[in-house]
């Protein structure tokens, strides 16, 4: 999402870095720059401004301009300002001391509640939580389906009532029914409008008042800029938010409204939708993401994700076969499977530091899915022992696979010079993986 941005920033931020000493005048000048990357970025006015103050009143101190490093100091301030910028800390989600902890999301038709209130549940459940979804829109019989569908792929049960029109005894059923069956997370998946209305709201706020729900989520489409920033700060006003969920954070939208919404509502980001998946909710981390638009990667978030699919036991499995030198196909192809799980590639190099310019790079799934193929079709020995792969099985390989001859030499290829590299790390030598 921010990729324009961060380009914008680097090349200002690299023509600090280049000077010995810094003047008054040069971060002024930077300053500058940096607004117009900001506006440029659909960034509130106003939130510009009172940033690019905060950063000048930080960086013309005179232990910036008379350090050692000054250009990278002033990276850091507008780091620390950015973090600032989008909360700070980690918008900390209130579970209810007696369950359930009920979610309410509130937001205009087509932000993505219903898909949103999935991956809560999904979330959730992974942490071991019972949660119930609650179809409480009532004016589209297509979003109570819609919502019955998800709920049957990830296995919860979704509390509806099409013989209704009273989405306060949706909701207040629910909550019974969660009682009664031990179910700890309860989430509203409420109605929206094209536009905000008067009935919208005073609907929204008897469901509010009749439940008390322990967190009410606006849910805005990042994609729509500061048209999201100021319906969150409308329906703010009106209901009252606790937290903003912001969905396809993953688009190729400017990014004003990620770093507008909580300076102008004074209210947290709490989730960020980063793709389609049902599982592609995370927690919102402002450092994580200044560090990232910075240019500076998110490393924090991609060792969380590789936890995520790799365990303790699996990881000294592979460590052994690094060090026995027995890396197989199998175990190549187990591990491109647990990078695929772990989201769009493009995504993952972006969180590598210094690899940021590579992020919205297209990588075509499916040669992932050849090369899985292409394994599947060798035989256990094969897989095991490169040195059986001769002409006459890669006929039989790519046959079996869809593929041709061409592929199934990339991918042996591609398996050999893996294992060179890892050889080379065995030896604690750090191979040049840049072409550069």
């Amino acid at each position: 999402m921010f990729e324009s941005l961060s380009e914008k920033l680097e090349t200002v931020f690299k023509k600090l870095k280049g000077r010995g000493l810094l003047k008054e005048e040069d971060v002024d000048v930077a300053l500058k720059e940096v607004r117009v990357a900001l506006l440029e970025a659909d960034v509130n006015f106003k939130v510009v401004k009172d940033f690019v103050k905060g950063v000048r009143e930080k960086a013309v101190g005179e232990e910036v301009l008379g350090s050692l490093t000054p250009g990278q100091q002033v990276v850091k301030i507008v780091h620390a300002q950015l973090c600032d910028l989008l909360g700070g800390t980690t918008g900390k989600v209130h579970l209810a001391p007696n369950p359930p902890t009920v979610f309410m999301l509130v937001g205009l038709q087509g932000s993505g509640k219903t898909t949103t209130a999935a991956k809560i549940a999904v979330l959730y459940k992974k942490e071991g939580r019972r949660p119930m979804l609650v179809a409480a829109d009532l004016q589209r019989p297509a979003a109570i389906d819609q919502l019955i569908t998800l709920g049957s792929q990830i296995d919860v049960p979704v509390h509806s009532a099409r013989d209704t029109k009273d989405p306060v005894k949706v909701c207040n059923d629910a909550i019974a029914i969660a009682k009664r069956e031990g179910r700890d997370i309860v989430i509203f998946d409420t109605a929206g409008r094209l536009h905000i209305d008067e009935p919208l709201m005073e609907q929204l706020k008897a469901i509010r008042e009749a439940t008390h729900p322990s967190e009410t989520l606006f849910v805005a489409d990042a994609m729509t800029g500061q048209d999201a920033v100021n319906i969150a700060s409308k329906f703010n006003e009106s209901i009252g938010i606790d937290g903003v969920v912001l969905t396809k954070m993953d688009g190729d939208a400017r990014g004003g409204a990620a770093l507008s919404i909580r300076h102008v509502t004074g209210k947290p980001i709490k989730f960020i939708g980063v793709g389609e998946k049902i599982d592609m909710l995370e927690l919102f981390h402002p450092d994580r993401v200044a560090s990232s638009i910075l240019g500076m990667g998110d490393v924090l978030t991609l060792i969380e994700k590789a936890q995520k699919e790799v365990d303790e036991e699996e990881a000294l499995a592979l460590q052994k076969k690094i060090v026995s030198e027995s890396f197989s196909f199998e175990d190549l192809r187990d591990q491109l499977r647990k990078l695929r799980n772990m989201g769009p590639l493009e995504n993952i190099l972006g969180m590598i530091p210094g690899m940021n310019k590579l992020k919205g790079v297209k990588v075509d799934e499916k040669e992932f899915v050849k090369v899985e193929a292409i394994i599947n079709s060798m035989t256990p020995a094969e897989r095991n022992n490169v040195n059986l792969l001769k002409g006459s099985r890669k006929k039989r390989i790519a046959l079996g696979s869809g593929t041709n001859a061409a592929d199934v030499n990339r991918v042996i290829k591609q398996y050999l010079q893996m294992k060179k590299m890892l050889k080379m790390f065995k030896k604690g030598k750090m191979p040049n993986l840049m072409p550069f």
